[in-house]
């Protein structure tokens, strides 16, 4: 495989293609590292590979021609330059597909971008792939094109000597390594895992598979959105501890004071379905809470005898499972009075988060989970044509619309609040 690396500092890496794996790849072709220096397309006398950005700001700006003629180069040598990838920090996050897909190239160019980044028409006139290893700012592109030229280049036939080798590491099959050990079987008191050492293949495979679930678990959860599970990974982690900050996290169907279609405020009746499924998705989601908010009696009087039959009557001896959801709702005279009920049970008062199908939010969906972690919250949905900016005004924040991008955006209020509880709690709470 040829990796060709255009590079202002070619000399960052004389040492790692000296060492390791790495090294002995280099030395038995079956990796190939050309290092391109574009200082040699310069014609000044400080060969001069930056100037100023137009438009001002601080930092310098890489060169166009000696990038473009260093890339021709590269092209017109036999086996060509192949994908161009170019190191930014804005560029698509790197991972081991991507690392996979690389290796079977047979040549790839990796730039390595320097100052505040490289002229924009490098871009319009080359097919360039922006690549990052992560949501931070390097000096420059070598430290990251070194992670990734290791990463592409140990994935190639050859370069492990044993092919499996590189088959249970981690991200290889969606998940983080499980955890090694060597001799001694015991070192100050700590001993290895006896299912380790019990010769059992099938323990050993078993306990491998729980270890790298519980890692991803702990280090990177998201991970374990990409996967599909059997019953022993399901089984195993439900018995993880987990966060459950949906314990913190209350709704509130509010029936007043809403907005009709004349905008003005008013209170609305209750629908049955809105009220069955906003129970069954706070139980779902191991809410504290769903609250049915209205000031009128006779709604108070049917939403009392709806909860009755779920929870004490015909209805929860026929269906346990709706009886279970019905115990979380409760009703409310008004937001003040949920609030008031949050705070005695919580000994703080929550935060409160309205929901809205017009923007623009000021808070995000991954905002609210760490708000989770210091204090309730008591999401407000609004019935009818929305929450009243009577309610508004008492809101310290407010999430934007789901389809925000499009112009058709009006969902009813129990399929919202399933999408908001959902994104805000996501399936690892």
């Amino acid at each position: 495989m040829n990796i060709h690396i255009v590079t202002l500092f070619p000399e960052f890496f004389e040492s790692p293609l000296r060492c390791g794996l790495l090294g002995k790849a280099v030395e038995d072709g079956i990796i190939r590292v050309h290092l391109h220096n574009p200082r040699k397309f310069t014609s000044d006398l400080h060969q001069s590979v930056d100037d100023r950005p137009y438009g001002g700001g601080p930092g310098m700006v890489m060169l166009l021609d000696p990038l473009v003629q260093t890339l021709e180069e590269i092209a017109g040598e036999t086996d060509g330059k192949g994908k161009t990838l170019l190191m930014a920090a804005s560029g698509a996050r790197f991972d081991q597909t991507m690392a996979r897909s690389l290796a079977e190239e047979k040549n790839i160019t990796i730039i390595c971008g320097r100052y505040e980044g490289i002229d924009a028409r490098l871009g319009e006139l080359f097919p360039l792939r922006p690549i990052s290893i992560g949501a931070y700012v390097l000096n420059g592109g070598e430290t990251a094109a070194l992670g990734v030229l290791e990463a592409v280049s140990r994935l190639v036939p050859g370069f492990m000597g044993r092919e499996e080798s590189g088959d249970d590491e981690s991200y290889s099959h969606g998940l983080l390594e499980y955890p090694h050990y060597t001799r001694p079987p015991e070192y100050r008191g700590i001993k290895v895992p006896e299912a380790l050492t019990s010769g059992n293949h099938a323990m050993i495979a078993r306990w491998r598979r729980a270890k790298a679930l519980e890692a991803t678990w702990k280090m990177q959860p998201e991970m374990l959105r990409e996967n599909f599970f059997d019953a022993q990974d399901i089984f195993i982690l439900r018995q993880l501890p987990r966060k459950r900050l949906g314990r913190s996290l209350f709704v509130a169907l509010v029936h007043y004071p809403v907005l009709d279609r004349e905008k003005k405020s008013v209170a609305v009746s209750l629908t049955n379905l809105d009220i069955h499924d906003i129970a069954r998705c706070s139980c779902s989601y191991g809410m504290g809470g769903a609250f049915i908010v209205t000031p009128l009696n006779d709604q108070k009087r049917l939403l009392g005898e709806i909860i009755a039959h779920w929870t004490s009557g015909a209805g929860g001896r026929t269906n346990p499972h709706r009886a279970m959801a019905f115990e979380s709702i409760f009703p409310a005279d008004s937001v003040e009075d949920a609030v008031a009920q949050i705070t005695r049970q919580c000994g703080q008062e929550p935060y409160l988060l309205a929901s809205s199908a017009q923007g623009p939010g000021n808070v995000s969906f991954r905002e609210v989970r760490g708000i989770l972690e210091q204090r309730p919250v008591l999401l407000l949905l609004g019935t009818s044509q929305g929450l009243s900016p009577l309610v508004l005004k008492q809101c310290q924040g407010m999430l934007p619309p789901l389809r925000y991008l499009d112009s058709y955006n009006h969902l009813s209020v129990r399929m919202a609040g399933a999408i908001i509880i959902d994104r805000i709690l996501g399936d690892l709470d």
